[in-house]
């Protein structure tokens, strides 16, 4: 019965649009017939002018017509938006999070040009209609390989001109020079998937109807917001969600206070069942389900790095998308109303700027499981810090971390000869990972029982054989949480005033390394140590009122 309702309410909406179209193509015949006893029309682009506009400029429509035809409309072009945002939710839902083969130069440019040259942005045409030429073929360029301008490391012998063997005729080498599958980490590139492509040829349709139906641009405008506000959603849920491990810390909390709107104004929320059984409540029939992740990803699998290539593509399709759409906003803001374009500003600042932003989480998966922290923790339990002679030698703990940091290096490397790896996913997993890792060291020398001077001269060995390692093996300046970990470790040789100062300024520090360190400083006396204690454990009752 609901779904007859629904099917009712449709084909009356549909009944509606032809009566509308019946009128305004009357008023545009006589109007136009009119015109054209005139003047000698020359200008084609005059029959293309929109219906509402040319009512508007030639004739004296009354205020209730120009509602009734707006009304109408937004009518169908809200249900038009429906059908596409569940074939959106369709499409994720069986994205497999390859790379689409587009070619290194696509852009949303060239989909919006090619939907202009439609009729209309309602119909779907044939294919033989019009030809999107976006699509990588036979020695085109493809998103995984890249040209350069520079020939400055190719050798001399490879510039100069050749001979062809078999018709004796001489050529030039190019003056463009492909490298394919190349092992470097890229600055810029499309990354495309199946869904963003099919994002990109909605909003193209959507501009269209934006400039030929003025009077709802803004309403197309929202439409086309929620588009990019469901894949980006998507995203997080299917890439962001999965570790309890990650903190407040790595979320911006703009990112949580878009993420949680989106969920709100635009996730239909399939426990309440009085929206669910009533399909004439409004706000239920503009939300949408959430996706869900289709079961030929696999992001728990090691040997592909817990779905390493598939968030590369899911975060920078997001991205790459959001690019677009910044190249957009001016031409939107063009089209929309003078009082809307508030709203415009709101949606690029809220987000897509935050579209970058959803990299941390989805490649945190990656850098906490990636490598065996807790292994570095067990041979670093099995170390004695409270030697009495210095040591010149580091612990085996050093080799076991950098060891797993190099297999990881050489899997980002031949990564890169399969599919392009942006410089960003690089830097932003290389510095998750050795986050984690500058806290597994605070954490292990927190759990010594006891320490020496000298054991803690040790632990300064460790470290900077540590970095000498890591500044050589990846390419990310400064370390990150460099000071971190050396703080904790020269903190051990502050005498009792420093100290004092000392613990309650540096509340990066959880209260149990806090108070390891202040139990295991040899040379403070038995009053001032338990003296230091109370005041840790007082820093400790303030942080839970």
């Amino acid at each position: 019965m609901q779904i007859l309702n629904f099917e009712y309410k449709t084909a009356i909406d549909q009944l509606h649009l032809h009566f509308t179209s019946a009128i305004q193509n009357a008023a545009f015949q006589i109007v136009f017939g009119y015109v054209r006893t005139m003047f000698t029309i020359q200008d084609k682009q005059f029959n293309r002018l929109p219906v509402l506009r040319f009512l508007e400029d030639f004739c004296d429509v009354s205020q209730k017509l120009q509602d009734c035809l707006k009304q109408q409309s937004l009518n169908y072009f809200k249900n038009h938006h429906r059908a596409k945002m569940d074939e959106l939710r369709m499409f994720l839902e069986n994205e497999g999070w390859e790379l689409c083969p587009v070619k290194s130069s696509f852009h949303i440019q060239h989909l919006v040009s090619t939907q202009e040259e439609r009729q209309s942005p309602f119909v779907v045409q044939a294919d033989t209609d019009y030809k999107e030429d976006v699509f990588a073929g036979t020695g085109d360029d493809m998103s995984g390989e890249e040209y350069s301008d520079s020939d400055s490391d190719v050798p001399d012998e490879l510039k100069q001109d050749y001979i062809d063997e078999l018709t004796g005729e001489t050529h030039s080498r190019p003056g463009r020079r492909r490298y394919s599958r190349s092992r470097s980490y890229q600055k810029h590139v499309s990354i495309v998937t199946n869904t963003s492509l099919n994002v990109f040829r909605v909003i193209g349709k959507y501009i269209q109807m934006m400039r030929l139906l003025k009077p709802i641009a803004f309403d197309v405008m929202s439409c086309m917001a929620q588009l990019f506000d469901f894949y980006m959603y998507s995203v997080y849920i299917f890439f962001g969600t999965e570790l309890s491990t990650m903190d407040d810390r790595h979320i911006n909390n703009r990112l949580r206070s878009t993420l949680q709107r989106i969920h709100s104004s635009l996730i239909a929320d399939l426990h309440n069942t009085d929206t669910i059984e009533d399909p004439e409540h409004i706000e239920h029939r503009e939300k949408i389900p959430a996706p869900h992740l289709s079961p030929i990803v696999d992001l728990h699998n090691p040997q592909r790095r817990f779905g390493l290539p598939e968030r590369i593509v899911a975060a920078e399709s997001l991205v790459f998308l959001g690019e677009q759409m910044e190249f957009l906003q001016p031409h939107l803001e063009a089209i929309i109303p003078q009082n809307k374009k508030a709203f415009l500003q709101q949606f690029y600042s809220q987000t897509v700027n935050m579209a970058a932003e959803l990299r941390k989480p989805v490649y945190w998966a990656v850098s906490c499981n990636v490598i065996n922290y807790e292994l570095v923790l067990q041979h670093m339990a099995a170390v004695k810090w409270d030697i009495k002679e210095i040591m010149s030698q580091h612990n085996s703990y050093i080799d076991v971390l950098l060891h797993q940091f190099s297999d990881f290096n050489s899997y980002l490397s031949e990564l890169c000869r399969h599919m392009p790896v942006p410089r960003a996913t690089y830097d932003h997993v290389w510095d998750q990972i050795l986050r984690i890792s500058g806290r597994t060291f605070v954490e292990g020398y927190a759990n010594a029982k006891k320490c020496s001077i000298e054991g803690r001269a040790l632990m300064q060995l460790d470290f900077q054989q540590y970095l000498k390692n890591i500044e050589k093996l990846i390419d990310l300046r400064p370390i990150p949480d460099r000071e971190y970990v050396e703080g904790y470790i020269k903190a051990y040789y502050f005498p009792e005033n420093q100290l004092e100062s000392w613990l309650p300024e540096h509340r990066e520090y959880s209260i149990k390394q806090l108070l390891a360190l202040v139990t295991t400083v040899d040379h403070l006396n038995r009053k001032a140590r338990q003296r230091l204690v109370n005041m840790v454990e007082d820093m400790d009752k303030s942080n839970r009122r």
